[in-house]
């Protein structure tokens, strides 16, 4: 599902993430595989990857399912003085030039919920990157979404914005569907009530490297938490990193 309303707060919710570990473990992976020139972010929702991949020299084009989210991206990019193309398009359906890099970052995979949407976008993926070009992202582990999320509510009260986001697993499928209520402050002093519901799911580490494998690519490699380490049975975020030949 497509962020709707959330857009306008996003930026603020995700205040904390890690953006600049993402930036930094992407050019860590450059480095070694070859620098690109044209770099597809896919997932890119309010451009805090790909407006500082920009600033720093590259030709970005960013994808998402979400025109609010997009909107939020141009706003942003134009305030940075950078260049950006933004395409609303799901990844599932991708139609694009090629470029030499595609990420996607924030576990924006993690919302493809069946295999063989996953599997399509992999195919997706290699056939818009140049030969040699790398594939980078990351998702949520199995443990993340069984122990991280699980059956849980999590709370936030604000002057500007409160939410209650509650969690419910599936501990067979490693699926979890977040509904999200947020509470909006508006310019009269009233709260305006928004309601979201977004189904994330994991798979497990060997069957997406399997299945990147049999897409075409080649030197998959699998860290975890942003420490360029293997994973282990606690690790919350898994790192693919996959190569066109």
């Amino acid at each position: 599902m497509a962020y709707g309303q959330m857009a306008v707060v996003y930026d603020r919710l995700m205040a904390d993430s890690p953006y600049d570990q993402w930036l930094e473990w992407a050019e860590g992976v450059w480095t070694r595989k070859g620098k690109p020139r044209q770099v597809i972010d896919l997932g890119c929702g309010t451009g805090s990857i790909a407006i500082p991949l920009a600033k720093r020299g590259y030709r970005v084009t960013g994808v998402d399912l979400s025109a609010d989210m997009l909107a939020v991206a141009y706003d942003k990019m134009r305030r940075e003085q950078v260049q950006i193309k933004w395409v609303e398009q799901d990844m599932r359906e991708l139609e694009l030039p090629k470029a030499d890099s595609v990420l996607s970052f924030c576990d924006s995979f993690s919302y493809l919920t069946e295999e063989a949407d996953v599997k399509q976008t992999f195919s997706l993926v290699f056939a818009h990157l140049h030969p040699g070009g790398t594939f980078l992202f990351d998702v949520h582990s199995p443990y993340k979404i069984l122990h991280g999320f699980g059956d849980q509510t999590f709370t936030l009260v604000e002057e500007e914005v409160s939410y209650i986001w509650q969690c419910f697993c599936d501990p067979l499928r490693l699926e979890v569907a977040h509904e999200l209520t947020f509470f909006l402050r508006q310019e009269n002093g009233l709260y305006e009530r928004i309601e979201e519901i977004h189904e994330q799911r994991a798979y497990q580490p060997y069957d997406l490297a399997r299945w990147l494998m049999e897409t075409g690519f080649v030197d998959v490699e699998i860290t975890a938490d942003f420490s360029g380490q293997l994973p282990q049975e606690t690790s919350e975020r898994l790192f693919f990193t996959a190569r066109r030949p």
